[in-house]
């Protein structure tokens, strides 16, 4: 075996770095920039060539970093590292491991299909996955993203005409640049939350196009909001920042929105189910793809993942993870004031529970 399981989180011990260790270490190989895989502390990051604008805004000036391009490699302790495509958020990567002919490949957090703003998922042939199971149960399938796009953008319609400003929540980078890249400006101006505008400006520095925005802190004395819409993150919801906009239409984009009263407890006008992470069926497609001999379960149901893989025939394992589990990041993300926001976004682009 490449990798082990250790309280730190994955670690090779043949290169002596963790894979999106769970506490600060000496050296970090990241599959992302949400700080749940990307930590803030550790001495020496290497991670993809795509992620670094995300991952320079919130870490350390004292920190060292070392880029790869997807498919490119560098050997540490011989153990040959490269990243590939996972199609979770721009710069997302699977971290895969070679050493002596066995293959080992970590998703990191990963989706199957297009999306403008990142690089669609690859499939790696190995002998050890190691696969994220947040959306791992037969209840979560996502509805194609030309469908979710056009609900989003009816809504946006309907409420401009009925004079009304939206606010459409969404984890500050990552899945907000995926709702903006799907807005149809011919609507009414665009508008974002100091969090989500922070993101945005990271993603055009790395290329992805994105529509015109205005950061909402930039606007003085009052203002006609009527018909616009605001990109913002979930805990800016029922606080009293929200009061500018006057009449408003409130909605969460979260894959938690399949689930019957998840809007109700978020006390929004609508739900849409929007997640950058794989749903049931996609994970087994991405399984089955990577072919492996074993499959490690992480990050979400994994018994459940595990349990249905083993009856299928495949060997699969639960992998601990000193990581929090998903819905324990949504609600302690959803409890962070506005103000710690405003006042340093960097750290907030590790809200992506959905």
């Amino acid at each position: 075996m490449i990798l082990e399981s250790t309280p730190n989180g994955l670690y090779c011990s043949q290169g002596g770095f963790y894979v999106d260790p769970s506490r600060p270490v000496r050296r970090a190989v990241v599959s992302h920039a949400h700080t749940d895989h990307a930590r803030w502390g550790s001495r020496h990051y290497l991670a993809a060539t795509r992620s670094e604008h995300l991952l320079r805004m919130r870490m350390s000036d004292e920190a060292e970093f070392q880029f790869l391009n997807y498919g490119e490699s560098v050997t540490i302790g011989g153990v040959k590292v490269s990243f590939y495509p996972a199609g979770h958020m721009l710069g997302s990567a699977q971290v895969r491991l070679e050493h002596r002919g066995r293959v080992e490949v970590v998703t990191g957090d990963y989706k199957l299909g297009a999306d403008p703003t990142c690089e669609s998922w690859e499939p790696i042939r190995c002998h050890l996955l190691v696969t994220e199971s947040t959306f791992g149960l037969p209840i979560y399938r996502w509805e194609p993203d030309h469908v979710t796009t056009t609900a989003i953008n009816d809504w946006w319609r309907e409420s401009r005409d009925a004079g009304k400003c939206c606010l459409l929540y969404g984890y500050a980078v990552g899945k907000s640049q995926r709702l903006l890249a799907g807005l149809d400006p011919e609507i009414g101006p665009i508008y974002t939350h100091g969090a989500v505008e922070k993101g945005t400006e990271a993603y055009r520095q790395s290329g992805v196009a994105m529509p015109a925005t205005t950061y909402v802190g930039s606007i003085e004395g009052k203002h006609d909001w009527k018909g616009g819409m605001v990109v913002a993150v979930p805990s800016a919801h029922g606080t009293p920042w929200m009061r500018k906009f006057g009449r408003v239409s409130t909605a969460m984009a979260s894959g938690w929105m399949a689930v019957r009263g998840s809007r109700r407890r978020r006390s929004v006008d609508r739900g849409f189910v929007v997640s950058d992470h794989v749903d049931w069926p996609s994970l087994l497609q991405a399984v089955e793809a990577c072919d492996p001999e074993t499959v490690w379960v992480t990050h979400g149901y994994t018994a459940v993942v595990a349990r249905y893989l083993n009856e299928q025939g495949q060997h699969a394992e639960i992998l601990d993870s000193a990581s929090r589990g998903e819905q324990e990041e949504e609600a302690a993300t959803s409890m962070q004031s506005n103000d710690r926001q405003n006042a340093d976004p960097r750290l907030d682009d590790r809200q992506e529970p959905s």
